[in-house]
This record gives C-alpha cells, structure tokens and sequence, in this order.
C-alpha cells in the first residue's frame, strides 16, 4: 500500500506544479506582436505574416522572457527575406517524433497519427492506431523520454520533436543534432481552456488548421455553455482531492488549473481564495480543520483499483474522519484503464461534464462516468 500511496502522491505533484504567468505583454529578443490567433492561452502567441507564421512561446518561469520563438513556413515556399531571429520550422510537418503521450493524443484528434514516426515511453502509450503501427513495425520506440535512445532518433531522422520543457533542464545530444525541438509547454497553463487552445499550434505544424480551429471552437462553446448552465446551480457542493504524501498534503492552490474546473464545476473550493497556481503544501491537521466537511472528495492513481474505504483507513486511519468518508462519497479515477491524462488535456470540456455531474448528478442524471468511479468498499 505504501507503494501504491506514494504514486498517487507523484501523480498529483506532477499535475500541480505549475506556475503563475502573464505573457501577452511580454517581449523578448525580438518583440513579439500581440497575437490575433490566440485568446485563453498565456503563454502562446501566434502571429500571421508574409511567407510565415511567428510562433512565441513565453518562458513560464521568467515570463519577461521567450522560452522559445519559431518561424513557421511552408515547405514548399522559398524562405522570406530577413526572417527574424527564431528557430525555422517547414510545415507541414511529416515525421516527428512526440515524446509525450498527450500530445499523441491530440495529433489523433486531428487526423494526424501517421504524421507521428516515432514516440517515448512506449509501454505507457494507449492509443491503439499508434500500438498497431508499433506491432507493425511502422513506429519507432525511442525509449525513456529521459534519455532518449540517440541511434534510433537518428535513424528515424524526424521533421521535428515535439516534448514538455522543465525548468533548467537541457536536452543534451538531442539538442544539438539540429533537429527543431517543439517545446509544448501547454501543461503549464493555469486555465482548462488556455491548455487546450494549443492544439491551434498542433494544427499550423501539422497542416491540419482548420481540424484544429474547428475542434478548439466547439470545446470552447461546450465547456463555456457548460460553465454558464452551472453558475445558476443553487448549491455547490465542497470538494477535495488526493491524498496526504510523508507530512504534506499537497492541494490545487487556489489560481490552479484544478481549482478553476472545481470552480467552472459548480463546487466550492475550500482555497479558493489562496494565490497560488501550484501546489500547496499542508499539514493533515490545515486540511481536517478547513476541509473536513467536504462533500466530495478525489483520487487519482495508477492503480486506483487497489484503493478502498478500508485501504484508505489502513493506511493513515484520520481518513476516515472526513464527511466525504463517513459518508462513502469519495471517487477514484484509475489511470491505468482510463485515458485521463490522455483525454483530459485537450478536451477540458469531457472533464468538466464528469466533474458537473459528480458535483451536481441530479442535473445529470443520465451521465455515465467517463473517468472517476465510486470507491470499492
């Protein structure tokens, strides 16, 4: 169980640490226009010009910085005179290689799966066109993302790599085989909408932007008539997730990703009012006495089947003190079956009806649960 605790906990520190950011009016280097193409995201700009498109990419922990500029332009076009200074990318892209499993995801939103030669992390891949073309031998398996498996990179030789950027971290041999590094660091937004709204930079590299425009209007149109629908809700219901790690319990701070799609769900947040936009750090005791009577809580693991009221008790028995225990109103959502982190990352809209529906099931009664579960006994 120990074990088991101790992935649930990593899940959510991955997942909560993001940073606060505001890059629409930043400039860099080169000065970055201010963007007609994108309205949620914060740390994207996307600007048309002759013969290219200028893509801006903020540094989300120095936003008075770029993180990264590129130059989009079609492959079938001279290169314009006197580009600025960025990394120049031919589109549409026809062979990449995509570290990440959500962003293989999206490209399968788009109809773009071929476009994807080679992956990381392969075991941890879901989606069953990318599994066939890899039992077909048509994939490449370039290992862990950690340290990707060079000779295979190069002998895919891909368009361009598309991974997530950490801070202070360099790419080593990867970045200097002058292959453009595509660095998408959409899961460092703080809004659902805002993260989602990449898929519009997916589009552009891959040549499939009005799949992509058209896509991104209608997740915005359902999650915001969702949203709407939900700000009349009478009641709203308290809610808490995860579980305690070591001495902390690490909580959505109250400007997170999470804490807005509790908010756009029609529940109460009980730090709501906190200023963070990562995790927060808390004692057991901070978490009982503000939120021990919460309506609802949730769980996400790698394993979730292996959870249970009387795992839960087992393992740390002040659990069972929360109202959300005594009263067997605690879900789970187990990511080794489900496509959360898949799914969820580009459709905010799917996450806000589960969401809506745990919060308020008798407005949607007929709604089948996609990601959490009742807790087993």
């Amino acid at each position: 169980m120990n074990r088991l605790f101790r992935l649930i906990s990593l899940a959510t520190l991955l997942l909560l640490t993001v940073q606060c950011h505001n890059p629409k009016t930043q400039k860099s280097g080169g000065e970055a226009a201010n963007d007609t193409l994108v309205h949620y995201a914060d740390l994207l700009s996307i600007t048309r010009h002759d013969g290219f498109t200028d893509v801006a990419v903020t540094n989300p922990w120095d936003t008075t910085r770029l993180l990264h500029r590129y130059l989009l332009v079609p492959r079938d076009e001279e290169l314009p005179a006197n580009l600025p200074q960025g990394t120049v990318v031919r589109t549409p892209l026809e062979k990449t290689l995509v570290y990440s499993s959500v962003h293989a995801s999206a490209l399968e939103l788009l109809g773009a799966l071929d476009r994807i030669g080679g992956v990381c992390d392969l075991a941890y891949i879901k989606t069953p066109a990318l599994l066939d073309r890899a039992s077909q031998g048509k994939l490449v398996d370039a290992g862990n993302s950690m340290s990707p498996d060079i000779e295979r990179v190069m002998e895919l030789s891909p368009n361009a790599i598309l991974l997530s950027p950490f801070e202070n971290a360099g790419y080593g041999r990867i970045g200097k085989m002058g292959i453009p590094i595509i660095e998408c660091a959409d899961y460092l937004e703080t809004s659902p909408l805002g993260r989602a709204e990449w898929i519009k930079l997916l589009g552009l590299l891959y040549g499939k932007e009005a799949e992509a425009d058209s896509l991104f209007a209608q997740i915005e149109q359902r999650y915001n008539a969702l949203k709407e629908q939900l700000e009349q809700s009478g009641s709203r219901p308290m809610v808490i997730s995860e579980l305690k790690s070591g001495s902390a319990w690490y909580m959505p701070g109250g400007k997170s990703y999470m804490a807005r799609l509790f908010a756009d769900a029609g529940g109460a947040y009980p730090w709501s009012d906190n200023g963070e936009s990562g995790s927060i750090p808390l004692s057991f005791e901070t978490v009982f006495n503000r939120a021990g009577e919460a309506d609802i809580w949730l769980i996400k693991s790698f394993n979730v089947g292996q959870l249970s009221y009387r795992a839960l008790q087992k393992e740390y028995a002040p659990y069972a003190r929360f109202k959300a225990f005594r009263n067997h109103n605690i879900y789970g959502c187990n990511t080794a079956e489900c496509n959360y982190y898949e799914e969820t990352p580009f459709r905010p809209d799917l996450l806000l009806q589960e969401l809506a529906a745990l919060f308020h099931p008798d407005r949607f009664p007929h709604y089948q649960l996609r990601y959490f579960q009742p807790l087993a006994e």
